[in-house]
């Protein structure tokens, strides 16, 4: 044999060892890749489209109130005590926000000034607001280990600027009062109090990345920020998320 027949024999079993396994097309699967059904299929699993889309992501940002903020730290250290490599670096935090009027398509922020988050975009940094979907804890049994893995449930994230908001309008649409309602303990620091300085701001939504779940049945890409906005109440309300009562397998 060959030396250079030999070298190869060789390689193939150490190749083979770390081969993937192959692919399998899940239990449940509707489905069409990239694709809906044409009209005549009998089938009534189909992707959703963007519009329906933008109302499922919608309708999580209206149900949860927790997000992961990331910001972008300057190059600058400022008044930062922090590692001076970290210019440019991005970092994701935890913070509350409501979807509150005038504008629920842009989410309203108690923004603390002594936080990482907008010590940042105070220098200038742009904002994502990063939300996943939790079913909830009385979901209905899944039929399969997909139904409710993490890999499919719809995630987004909500990339823009922080905008403060004026005290009229703050006022006019009692913004403090609809923030307080799903986070009370956040009282401690709003405007005014005696540990942080804080002021109300919304996200201003620029663009919206959307991942509806695992690709044969969901969307995944960009969402116009047109659509995310046109959504209406109307829709948020009569949409269902994955294990909320009233959701059904196949629907969107």
């Amino acid at each position: 044999m060959r030396p250079c027949s030999l070298f190869l024999l060789l390689l193939l079993p150490v190749t083979n060892s770390y081969a993937p396994p192959p692919q399998k097309v899940l239990s449940n699967s509707p489905h069409h890749i990239f694709s809906n059904p044409p009209p005549s299929s009998p089938s009534t699993s189909r992707i959703p489209t963007i519009h329906e889309s933008a109302i499922l992501a919608r309708r999580i940002l209206h149900l949860s109130s927790i997000a992961t903020l990331s910001t972008v730290f300057p190059h600058a250290l400022a008044l930062e005590h922090r590692p001076p490599s970290l210019g440019g670096t991005p970092i994701g935090l935890m913070d509350y926000y409501t979807s509150c009027a005038p504008s629920p398509y842009d989410p309203t922020i108690l923004a603390i000034g002594i936080a990482t988050s907008f010590k940042n975009t105070a220098a200038g940094s742009n904002m994502t607001l990063s939300l996943r979907w939790h079913p909830p804890a009385d979901a209905p049994p899944a039929e399969d280990r997909y139904t409710y893995s993490p890999a499919n449930m719809p995630r987004f994230s909500l990339l823009g600027h922080v905008e403060a908001m004026g005290a009229d309008e703050v006022r006019r649409y009692n913004v403090s009062g609809c923030f307080l309602e799903r986070h009370p303990d956040a009282e401690a620091w709003t405007p005014g109090n005696e540990i942080h300085v804080s002021y109300w701001a919304r996200l201003v939504v620029e663009e919206v990345y959307w991942i509806g779940g695992f690709g044969d049945r969901a969307y995944i890409g960009w969402i116009p920020v047109g659509e995310w906005r046109g959504v209406t109440e109307v829709e948020v309300e009569g949409a269902r998320l994955v294990g909320e009562r009233g959701w059904e397998r196949g629907e969107w």
